[in-house]
């Protein structure tokens, strides 16, 4: 089955669905934008058309990828899904847990697929590590910890939407959700959220540092941190995931494969994991894989619109922590 699909959004992950539906071996339409000049740009390196509103591209096609900014996200999701086509939409999935609730709902009873772009599952080290505890083969996961630190994004534009944390969400959700989400995957639903953050250099200043705690159901505990804090160019991530019989890791900065350290006979010894360098950019391999269930060669995704609107709830529940100085308790989902 050839996909037809629309690109909603002319910016860096419009480019980048783009890019993955074409390696899908899709049919990018068209492409729809506030920014005339960035969605001419966009649809010409993809042979794709510009169309003058979201109404007329949706109509046209089979998939919506949204990517634009989060705040569009919760009327463009509704407005796919009103026409009865399948969605794809950047992470996150909402600014607020009650909009992210309406749009799985929404999506839901129209029947209509809604997938999440959490791009971090699919990179090599992260699912690596997912597996192995899956597996069992460090046991019982007590305690992990992910950084995820860089340098602040559209720093040279001020104005943008971005700089907003009304509109983003700021650091606690755009950047740490990433890892909320692998956090979930890992060690299951989460039920206190408890956050710290540290602004800018200035007393107005966004909140561009922060550490947060989260308890998970089965009593596992997750450290996340996170920061726009870098010089411009350098970014670093990093994982730790302890077991009651094992460690699984991947130092920030390192181009190592991932090293699993067991308890066996006591030595502590790493072992490489295979397979963890990276020969294909994860936004291509989540965009094919996304591809491969809209088309039915795969029974389900491994990203849903239930795994964004629980990172959508962490993270505002982060926000609220980091404001008050008192944990959160997460209420069930729906």
């Amino acid at each position: 089955m050839n996909l037809r699909i629309a690109i909603l959004g002319s910016g860096f992950m419009a480019r980048t669905h783009a890019t993955g539906w074409q390696a899908a071996g899709a049919d990018i339409v068209g492409v729809y934008s506030l920014d005339a000049e960035g969605a001419a740009a966009l649809a010409e390196g993809c042979g794709a058309a510009v169309f003058p509103s979201a109404d007329e591209l949706i109509s046209a096609v089979d998939v919506v990828s949204v990517c634009t900014p989060t705040p569009l996200h919760h009327a463009q999701v509704l407005q796919a899904a009103a026409a009865g086509k399948a969605i794809v939409c950047e992470k996150p999935l909402a600014r607020t847990t009650a909009q992210a609730t309406e749009m799985a709902a929404v999506c839901e009873r129209a029947g209509v697929p809604l997938l999440v772009g959490h791009v971090v599952r699919f990179f090599p080290e992260y699912a690596a590590a997912h597996a192995i505890v899956k597996r069992g083969e460090i046991g019982r996961v007590a305690v992990s910890r992910f950084t995820r630190a860089s340098f602040k994004p559209h720093a040279d534009n001020p104005a943008s939407w971005f700089h907003d944390t009304a509109q983003s969400g700021g650091v606690l959700m755009d950047l740490m959700i990433h890892d909320y989400d692998v956090a979930r995957w890992i060690s299951g639903d989460v039920k206190t959220v408890f956050a710290r953050s540290v602004r800018g250099r200035t007393p107005d200043a966004p909140h561009d540092y922060a550490l947060v705690i989260l308890t998970h159901a089965n009593g596992a505990l997750t450290h996340v941190e996170g920061g726009w804090v870098y010089p411009a160019g350098l970014f670093r991530t990093s994982l730790e995931i302890a077991g009651d019989r094992g460690l699984i890791e991947h130092p920030a900065g390192s181009s190592a494969p991932l090293e699993v350290h067991l308890q066996q006979a006591g030595n502590g010894a790493a072992i490489a994991v295979p397979g963890s360098p990276l020969l294909e950019d994860p936004y291509v391999t989540e965009i094919k894989e996304f591809h491969a269930v809209l088309t039915g060669t795969l029974p389900e995704a491994r990203v849903t619109a239930r795994d964004g609107l629980a990172a959508v709830q962490i993270a505002e529940a982060a926000i609220q922590s980091a404001s008050s100085g008192r944990p959160v308790h997460l209420e069930a989902l729906p």
